[in-house]
């Protein structure tokens, strides 16, 4: 679809990108995809490669306060009662430059009965040797302050074996526990001795996930990784750095319908509700900005 998508490749690698949510609508690397895909018509199912801001997850029943107001964003979760990955998902996304290996996105989301803000957000994808880059800016333009989350949103994919077959290396030693029903924040706890500890890279089997992780170890860089393996050899990692002090993990399990394809591994300024929590919140000033960035590389250890 012409104006809506754009190509880029570099070496193996080559990426698509959509203006339907700023998303990353295909990775691969050869023959290999290196995230779970979608068509270039029609809804972004899954929210599949999606830029989530203002606010990454969920907003419990999209009620909050901010500065002594409250606001009310709409609710698109509605069997949880949720306003779910933010108000950018929403806004028509333009395609600001494009080249042979590098895009940028950008749409406006503008202060309203939902949010106290007016942001500029904008989304480059760049391909490189060491794999596909991506770094996601908001710009306060309004006039006064407003809080901020962010997360892309890919579903990795480390081979052609079940995801129950994969094995994770998660370097997180919490998580958030969060309501059976809703999915939202009850407290945090250490995953040793925990189905969720993942410190260790080991086949992810039955488990199911959908939750939040931090206490994140990191390199002398400050950089963290997620790796993705299958037992071909064949597999995927994520790095992200310290701008993201959390980062959410899902199974991709759905109750109808093909599931577990994908392992979404999003990395997050903030954990879900943290507009209600304040929890590691950022608060964006007039005409102060935020960027963060993540790398996502194909890995290979077949003979």
């Amino acid at each position: 679809m012409p104006g809506t998508e754009v190509r880029i490749t570099h070496g193996p690698y080559t990426a698509v990108v959509t203006t339907r949510g700023g998303a990353l609508r295909e990775l691969r690397c050869g023959d290999r995809n290196l995230v779970v895909g979608f068509g270039p018509e029609g809804g972004v199912p899954d929210y599949r490669g999606v830029i989530c801001a203002p606010w990454p997850n969920r907003l419990a029943d999209g009620a909050y306060s901010y500065a002594g107001q409250s606001y009310s964003a709409a609710i698109n979760e509605p069997e949880r009662g949720s306003a779910l990955h933010g108000l950018a998902i929403h806004q028509a996304w333009d395609i600001v430059e494009a080249s042979t290996d590098r895009v940028v996105l950008g749409c406006r989301v503008p202060a309203g009965p939902g949010y106290p803000g007016s942001l500029e957000l904008t989304v480059a994808y760049s391909l490189s040797d060491d794999g596909l880059r991506g770094t996601v800016t908001a710009v306060n333009t309004g006039t006064r302050a407003a809080p901020y989350g962010v997360c892309p949103h890919p579903y990795l994919v480390a081979g052609p074996a079940p995801l129950d077959d994969w094995s994770l290396e998660l370097p997180a030693a919490a998580y958030l526990e969060v309501t059976p029903d809703r999915l939202l924040p009850v407290a945090i706890r250490q995953v040793e001795q925990d189905a969720f500890d993942f410190r260790l890279p080991r086949r992810l089997g039955p488990v199911r996930i959908d939750h939040a992780f931090t206490g994140i170890s990191r390199d002398a860089a400050g950089l963290a990784r997620v790796r993705v393996m299958d037992p071909s050899g064949s597999g995927v990692e994520l790095e992200w750095g310290p701008e993201w002090p959390w980062v959410q993990v899902h199974t991709g399990d759905k109750p109808v319908g093909p599931d577990r394809l994908g392992l979404a591994v999003e990395p997050m300024t903030c954990p879900p509700d943290a507009f209600n929590s304040g929890t590691d919140l950022i608060h964006l000033e007039p005409e102060e900005s935020h960027s963060a960035g993540w790398t996502i590389r194909a890995v290979d250890r077949r003979g």
